[in-house]
């Protein structure tokens, strides 16, 4: 039988958000965000843990945070494939002069900025990101032919999954955290009833 997809956020990075800093600085900062770790106060909560133990597959994206995700969930006992399609979405600095911000503001003036169309050269498109979105899960689904699956990944790229997921027919079964670090989501496949996966019916 079909086996479940699992979405994890990473937990905490070893980054400070307690400063204002400009577009262009958001840019640096983004980009040490990218390359840190996970804090050393980090654990991660027993769901998670238990989630991890249950699954035939865990995946994670190639970024520092994720990785270390997904050794704290698994007791760094397993190996756990890192890929760069599960990276997150692009947070270009939006082209704002003179103001100084918090990066968790920047973070959603950046993010609006690319959801209508801002991507400099070079950066993946909001279209692009969507194409990418098809092809991980494509590539989840495939992995739950052979039982539960878990990618350690990131807050926006997973919210992108998750509209996938729904349109192509999985159904959200438990939410945990909203879309906190640490937080997951877990996915049905298509057609299944009370535990049973029940083959689809033409229309």
């Amino acid at each position: 039988m079909t086996g479940r997809i699992i979405t994890a956020r990473h937990g905490r990075p070893d980054l400070s958000r307690d400063l204002k800093i400009t577009a262009q600085e958001y840019g640096d900062w983004w980009a040490q965000y990218d390359a840190s770790g996970l804090h050393a106060d980090e654990r991660p909560p027993q769901g998670l843990v238990e989630l991890a133990q249950g699954a035939k597959t865990i995946l994670s994206s190639t970024l520092p945070r994720a990785i270390e995700t997904a050794r704290h969930a698994t007791g760094a006992v397993r190996e756990v494939p890192a890929d760069s399609i599960f990276v997150e979405a692009p947070l270009p600095p939006p082209p704002v002069p003179f103001l100084k911000l918090r990066p968790g503001t920047w973070g959603v003036i950046s993010r609006s900025f690319w959801f209508w169309g801002y991507a400099p050269a070079g950066v993946e498109t909001h279209l692009e990101a969507w194409g990418r979105v098809r092809n991980i899960t494509a590539r989840l689904a495939e992995h739950a032919e052979k039982g539960d699956v878990l990618l350690c990944a990131h807050g926006y790229l997973n919210w992108m999954i998750d509209r996938r997921l729904k349109k192509e027919g999985w159904t959200l079964v438990e939410r945990n955290g909203a879309n906190h670090y640490w937080s997951w989501r877990i996915y049905e496949p298509p057609g299944l009833r009370d535990g049973v996966e029940t083959p689809a019916i033409a229309e």
